[in-house]
């Protein structure tokens, strides 16, 4: 079903990281006079970085706390599954260090990665430790995840590597990670990915990565542990896009997250119609913003996903072409709400092909170049309030409301 396929997080990325495993010979906050103890915690997190960069699996796992034999185990298992991912960078840092009680302590870590050769920021994610102390030293007893921070989903979420070993294929514009599939299937994402890249780069001019790092888990209960939610909110959605929104340069860098199961039931137009819309959320991020509705950033994705493919209003939209005919033609163009996963499907869907016509319409009435003009506008903005009115005035020579009543002409023109 149309818009079952698509989907988009605006979220900062955000999961679970490794294990943080400590061997301080003293306990004390970061706040105390002199900080010995956190800086003594630092310097083993530093080796410990050093340890997943070098692929020393002994200097991992050396602070363990000797009696957590299930940690060890997941830990080693963990360094495993890491095997095949292209590091260039792995930091911590330690953000607080508190007691708990007569030889119990609990640290908050952050974690900092970059892949080698496609993410120009770092990825940040953040964890709870338990630390048991031991013949004055402090080992992590357990472990748990930090919240998504900033974004839609809000749940503690993981890493792929925490869910099995990891495979990675490389293409030219792409680097697909995935657990639980074969290399071969993996290699088809890739391929598809590379042919979304640059037609997407042909609708949209500007500077972007022109690269993209998809990780396609096993299940889409894996998809929903990454994101940190549920996975009967996105048993219909094919791959979502997270990232920070505004460029700033610092914002942890995009993932497009693959549910393995909606996308296999897709035909070879489907599987490159979702990865070119996610393409487009990587390239347009620098320019969408809190001011930027939903309706405007997925309907543009779609646009320059449907861009050159021949089809028809009816053909893409056949959800909002249903209720046209069947004379509910919508009064407004889509709330941020409507966009929501886990709910209505017909609703998703019709929510996104709304958004597609009224791109398709600004670029069927004042050309392309106006639409991108008109998106950048409107990401230029710090607030929701004002920033589309203004746009639409400076860019379009429109109203909102005159735009709608367009809008709605427009979707009895080419659905009724």
């Amino acid at each position: 079903m149309a818009g079952q396929w698509r989907g988009t997080g605006r979220g900062r990325w955000a999961g679970q990281l490794l294990a943080v495993l400590l061997l301080v010979p003293a306990c004390s906050s970061p706040g105390e006079p002199g900080g010995s103890a956190a800086r003594d915690v630092q310097r083993t997190l530093d080796r410990r970085a050093a340890a997943v960069v070098d692929r020393d699996e002994a200097a991992y796992l050396a602070p363990v706390d000797p009696r957590a034999d299930g940690l060890r185990v997941a830990e080693r298992r963990e360094f495993a599954n890491l095997a095949q991912v292209p590091l260039r960078s792995w930091a911590y840092r330690l953000t607080g260090f508190d007691r708990t009680g007569e030889g119990r302590a609990t640290a908050r870590v952050e974690l900092s990665y970059r892949l080698d050769g496609y993410d120009s920021a770092a990825v940040k994610a953040t964890e709870e430790l338990d630390l048991t102390r031991r013949d004055g030293r402090w080992y992590v007893a357990a472990e748990s995840p930090g919240k998504a921070e900033g974004g839609r989903y809000g749940g503690a979420a993981r890493q792929l590597w925490e869910q099995g070993r990891v495979t990675a294929v490389r293409g030219t514009h792409s680097l697909v990670l995935g657990v639980g599939q074969s290399e071969r299937r993996l290699r088809e994402i890739a391929n598809a990915a590379d042919r979304a890249v640059p037609a997407v780069d042909r609708a949209w001019q500007g500077r972007w990565a022109r690269r993209l790092v998809l990780l396609v888990p096993s299940s889409v209960g894996g998809m929903a542990s990454l994101l940190g939610g549920r996975a009967a909110g996105y048993r219909g959605i094919a791959a979502v896009t997270t990232g920070e929104a505004g460029g700033s340069g610092t914002a942890p860098a995009d993932r497009v997250i693959v549910n393995p199961d909606a996308y296999a039931v897709l035909g070879a137009f489907g599987q490159q119609i979702v990865l070119a819309h996610e393409s487009a959320h990587v390239a347009t991020r620098a320019h969408t913003s809190a001011a930027t509705p939903m309706w405007l950033s997925e309907g543009f994705a779609d646009w320059v996903a449907y861009r050159g493919t021949g089809r028809t209003a009816d053909e893409a939209a056949p959800e909002l072409a249903r209720a046209v005919r069947g004379r509910d033609l919508p009064a407004a163009l889509p709330t941020d709400q409507a966009f929501g996963f886990g709910g209505d499907a017909d609703a998703l869907a019709r929510a996104y092909e709304g958004g597609w016509l009224a791109c398709r319409l600004i670029a069927e009435e004042r050309g392309e170049k106006r639409l991108t003009a008109f998106y950048r506008a409107v990401g230029g903005h710090a607030q929701r309030e004002g920033a589309v009115e203004k746009a639409m005035q400076e860019q379009l020579g429109t109203t909102p409301e005159d735009f709608t009543v367009r809008w709605r002409a427009y979707l009895r023109e080419r659905l009724g």
